[in-house]
């Protein structure tokens, strides 16, 4: 839910997660910052995944009881706890490795806590969000699912009805709100700041060569036999009989693609670097000229027919094209170090009860 998102924002995702799979490289879907300029750090202290991220923590007790910790009096259940361990997992796309539990779980403990006290400290200040809000927020969930029964049974699944959907929206508007109102004042970013980050930071600023592709993808289940592959390859290679004919690449993803990501948009990748996709089908793409179309690539996923439309060649970027993106980056650091000297600053005069 919106809440339990919300107080993940600053916490690392576990290790493990760094650790990119191939599954993730694949063409499914094109990469969200594949047409980005620049790549800037996450931050500026030890990666997530490395070994510093998450510290010892106190083991956690056999039997959680039903109440985690208490915040001025106001109970942080163990049914939040569980829900904002969900979503963390969600983002990781895997399970808390056990050898991990008993830190991130407390990491995400102390962060429940942060949003109690910032719902607590909103409320003491009479920050309202506007209900136009919460209905769009709600809105936008909504939009995640394929129909409004999907909706309901997630709902039904998390325990959660619509109402306190609501409330979770809610509230997470009105301390986005207050933070606003309380720390924009104090969030400023110079020249020389951008360009000393520059500076340090030259290599992330290399733009590697990329191809901007589309591609036909014909699925084969990881298990799939002889004769499954068989009729997969055989599907693309009549496709590929197609093109050469000279049917439309866009039509025909539109139509028989089986990538969910980029069918729609007829097999639009966009643009990508390489080693961003698994590695058959980034040497077929890299291999090709604009307006070229490879011939039937097999990947673990299934069988591809990849077309370049645009190539673009690597180049070190200066900085009027990057400084927008650093100004950005420097000041959600900002915002980021002043939230949670304010959350410090609530946790020193309110009173915590951790219980596990």
């Amino acid at each position: 839910m919106i809440k339990h998102t919300a107080v993940l924002l600053l916490l690392p995702v576990f290790a493990l997660s760094a650790c990119t799979k191939e599954a993730d490289k694949a063409p499914v879907q094109a990469p969200a910052a594949a047409e980005a300029p620049a790549s800037i750090p996450a931050q500026t202290g030890p990666a997530p995944g490395g070994a510093a991220a998450v510290p010892a923590a106190k083991p956690l007790p056999a039997q959680i009881p039903d109440v985690v910790a208490r915040v001025n009096g106001e109970d942080v259940k163990k049914t939040e706890l569980d829900m904002a361990i969900k979503s963390l997992e969600g983002r990781a796309r895997t399970a808390v490795p056990a050898e991990q539990r008993d830190a991130v779980y407390r990491q995400v403990l102390d962060r429940l806590i942060g949003f109690h006290l910032l719902v607590q400290e909103s409320k003491a200040r009479k920050v309202i969000a506007p209900p136009w809000e919460v209905d769009s927020q709600v809105e936008q969930i909504k939009k995640q699912f394929p129909s409004e029964d999907a909706f309901k049974q997630m709902l039904q699944s998390r325990g959660v009805t619509l109402e306190q959907l609501r409330t979770d929206t809610a509230q997470t508007i009105a301390v986005n709100l207050m933070l606003k109102n309380e720390l924009e004042t104090k969030i400023a970013v110079t020249e020389a700041d951008s360009r000393k980050f520059f500076e340090e930071n030259k290599p992330r600023f290399r733009q590697e060569d990329s191809v901007h592709a589309s591609h036909i993808l014909i699925k084969t289940p990881e298990q799939a036999d002889a004769a499954a592959r068989a009729k997969a390859k055989a599907q693309a290679d009549d496709l590929l009989v197609q093109l050469k004919k000279g049917a439309a690449f866009a039509d025909l993803a539109k139509q028989f693609s089986q990538d969910p990501g980029s069918a729609p948009n007829g097999g639009d990748l966009g643009f990508f670097s390489r080693g961003q996709m698994v590695p058959a089908f980034d040497q077929a793409a890299f291999a090709l000229k604009a307006g070229q179309t490879s011939g039937v690539v097999e990947t673990p996923f299934g069988y591809h027919i990849i077309r370049v439309s645009e190539t673009k060649a690597g180049r070190d970027l200066p900085y009027d094209e990057v400084k927008a993106q650093i100004d950005d980056y420097l000041k959600q650091q900002l915002r980021d170090q002043k939230s949670q000297e304010f959350v410090d600053q609530l946790k020193a005069k309110g009173k915590i009860q951790v219980f596990i």
